[in-house]
């Protein structure tokens, strides 16, 4: 709960509802400071793995390629191993875009994207309600996700440590359903979309500070492309 009496028990494994998530090939790192808006880009250095960008913490690390096979079966198709990187490209590039100037970061991890909603643009405090001038960033996003389907969508909520795990771990869930029913109401593909509530679990800095709190109460949303294994 968002109030301010902390707590320093350590943080249980985050409850999430996830069908599965799925295998990609990792393959260079772009990132855009929230704070500055510098690239910092550093070499690619490909290989096989899980999808494991800053916010790909719960639903994409589990089990296995189940989702993959099931998107590809319905027709969506999966990118050539060779195209993924360009077809990430495109998309970040589309995604910086509309997301100039909201307060939303993007942070490019491999071939996967996460963009870093923070709750202070996005919810009222304890509140799970969209704030209404937020609309326009997430209209973008539909429109980016649309345009370029062959990919997954991790939706999780992230909050700090103040109040019960059982609260945080409920209200993280209800703000990524939030913003995953905006997504899905706005046309993108609810398949695509794994929604987490990762709780109090997953801080991106101290607890012990409001600035750092605040930075934890966000919810993320990694990109990760659907790609073909040969």
């Amino acid at each position: 709960m968002e109030k301010r009496h902390l707590s320093s028990r350590p943080s249980k494994i985050a409850q999430f509802s996830a069908a599965a998530a799925l295998v990609v090939f990792v393959s260079g790192c772009t990132t855009v400071n929230p704070y500055t808006r510098e690239d910092q880009t550093s070499k690619a250095a490909k290989g096989a793995g899980i999808g494991a960008a800053a916010g790909a913490v719960v639903g994409l690390l589990t089990k296995g390629d189940k989702l993959q096979n099931a998107l590809i079966g319905a027709g969506v198709g999966a990118i050539a191993g060779g195209g993924v990187g360009y077809y990430m490209d495109v998309q970040e590039a589309k995604l910086r875009q509309k997301l100039e100037g909201t307060g939303v970061s993007v942070t490019r991890i491999g071939d996967n994207i996460t963009l870093n909603l923070p709750s202070n643009i996005t919810f009222a405090t304890n509140s799970a309600d969209l704030n209404a001038q937020f609309y326009n960033a997430l209209d973008g996003v539909s429109m980016v996700l649309k345009e370029y389907e062959k990919t997954v969508i991790e939706v999780a909520g992230h909050t700090d440590s103040t109040g019960t795990e059982q609260y945080n771990q409920a209200l993280s869930l209800r703000r990524a359903q939030s913003v995953a029913t905006y997504l899905s109401s706005h046309g993108v593909v609810s398949t695509r979309l794994l929604t987490v509530g990762a709780g109090e679990a997953h801080p991106v800095a101290s607890n012990d500070t409001e600035q750092g709190r605040a930075a934890n109460r966000r919810v993320e949303l990694t990109i990760v492309p659907i790609t073909s294994k040969g």
